[in-house]
């Protein structure tokens, strides 16, 4: 029963390290869409600032057009971006559950385990103290035979 116990908590140690591992890597995910979304968000101002620049000395008012367009769509990028670090983080979030579960299960493992080695030392401290006593009663028998 313990070797069985000792090998479900090797199991469970070992799920519980690899959902820790998925969690980093969501976590990882959801840093990696906020950086591209830092990365388009600074590419906007950048060209925004551009076309302030390219203005100043006069443009056509298609031209203008263009990259207003242009402007609008990295704005909408910029919104896509921002869903999809919505989705890394309830991902993320969802592997920190699995995880901090796997935790629990682990812990419940390890307590049990615990209760076993508790409970077999007890009964071994029982027997070799049973053991002692009976030692003691048989040499105070023989100690009163041999005044007899």
């Amino acid at each position: 029963m313990s070797k069985q116990l000792e090998r479900l908590a090797e199991f469970e140690k070992e799920k519980e390290q690899r959902e820790a591992r998925f969690y980093q890597q969501a976590q990882l995910n959801v840093n990696q869409q906020k950086q591209k979304l830092s990365s388009l968000e600074q590419y906007r101002v950048d060209y925004i600032k551009g076309i302030q620049q390219t203005g100043q000395s006069g443009v056509t008012a298609t031209y203008y057009q263009q990259h207003l367009s242009f402007v609008g769509k990295l704005d909408k990028a910029c919104e896509q971006q921002m869903h999809i670090i919505g989705q890394a983080k309830v991902a993320a979030d969802q592997r920190k559950q699995m995880w901090l579960k796997q935790q629990q299960k682990v812990k419940a493992v390890t307590l049990l385990l615990d209760k076993k080695r508790i409970a077999k030392e007890q009964k071994e401290a029982k027997a070799e103290q049973a053991m002692m006593d009976e030692f003691a009663t048989q040499r105070f028998i023989r100690s009163k035979r041999s005044v007899f």
